[in-house]
């Protein structure tokens, strides 16, 4: 088991709330879920973190590290935390942690939001995630991180956000996690592959995309729910890879209907160990 990584739990904490931890995508950081927080937050326990290797969690990755070592590391928070089940919202990247989460302890889970996920990653993410390692590795740091929103958000909405991004750029190089950790966090989701075992997860599943992902084509979602027995897909016109950020509003209603329905509130009740 994973020693335990930093993290924040927010939002209600009386005994019968259930708990909701957010898990960001490449990217890793906590800072991700901003647009969601508060909304959850009034109705659910949260457990926000950065992902192993960023943000409060910076460190060096060993080598060889998978999406199990980052599913271990929810794993251990939860432990830490004393909660015995808890729903996973996971971004991408983050998503393949709440899958690989729901395999190996799946009593651990009481409900999965999947968002721009996949269960083996489509050739397209494959075409864009060797572009991204060359411009990092050819070009630099600057240059990832300037070309990162290309891949996130829609163009009106880069256009309309022009200082925001900004913003988000001379932050993103300012606290950038490191080219060796992200060519590992890029290697451990391009490795992932769950398809023959989506079968096994029971968990109730609610996945989620954007027709103009240009990162995460929405058929990868498509399939994915396709492939889970108890799922339910939602697909939106537009807003991109970052459609949570471009447009939280509805996302946060989806979201919290689905976490507050009879089917996975039931499960996301059940006592913590600390209670």
């Amino acid at each position: 088991m994973s020693a335990c990584l930093s993290y924040t739990v927010l939002g209600a904490d009386h005994s019968d709330a259930g708990t909701v931890v957010l898990s960001a995508g490449l990217g890793g950081t906590a800072a991700f879920w901003k647009p969601q927080i508060e909304a959850l937050a009034g109705r659910l326990r949260v457990i926000v973190y950065d992902h192993a290797g960023t943000g409060s969690n910076a460190r060096p990755l060993a080598a060889g590290y998978r999406i199990g070592d980052m599913a271990d590391d929810v794993l251990a928070i939860l432990d830490d935390a004393g909660i015995e089940r808890a729903a996973v919202l996971g971004h991408a990247l983050g998503g393949l942690v709440g899958l690989d989460l729901a395999l190996k302890a799946p009593g651990r889970v009481s409900g999965l939001v999947l968002v721009n996920a996949w269960a083996k990653a489509d050739a397209h993410t494959g075409r864009c995630f060797a572009a991204r390692r060359e411009l990092l590795l050819k070009s630099g740091i600057e240059a990832y991180v300037a070309a990162q929103p290309i891949f996130l958000y829609p163009s009106w909405w880069l256009s309309r956000n022009a200082a925001r991004v900004a913003e988000e750029e001379a932050h993103g190089i300012a606290h950038f996690q490191g080219t060796d950790t992200i060519l590992k966090r890029i290697d451990a989701l391009m490795s992932f592959d769950v398809s023959d075992r989506l079968g096994e997860i029971e968990t109730p599943c609610l996945v989620m995309a954007a027709r103009d992902d240009v990162l995460v084509p929405w058929l990868c979602s498509e399939r994915l729910a396709a492939g889970l027995p108890n799922a339910r897909l939602e697909v939106v016109a537009e807003g991109g890879h970052g459609f949570s950020v471009v447009d939280p509003a509805p996302f946060n209603e989806a979201v919290l209907d689905f976490l507050l329905s009879e089917r996975v509130a039931n499960r996301l009740s059940a006592p913590d160990k600390s209670m």
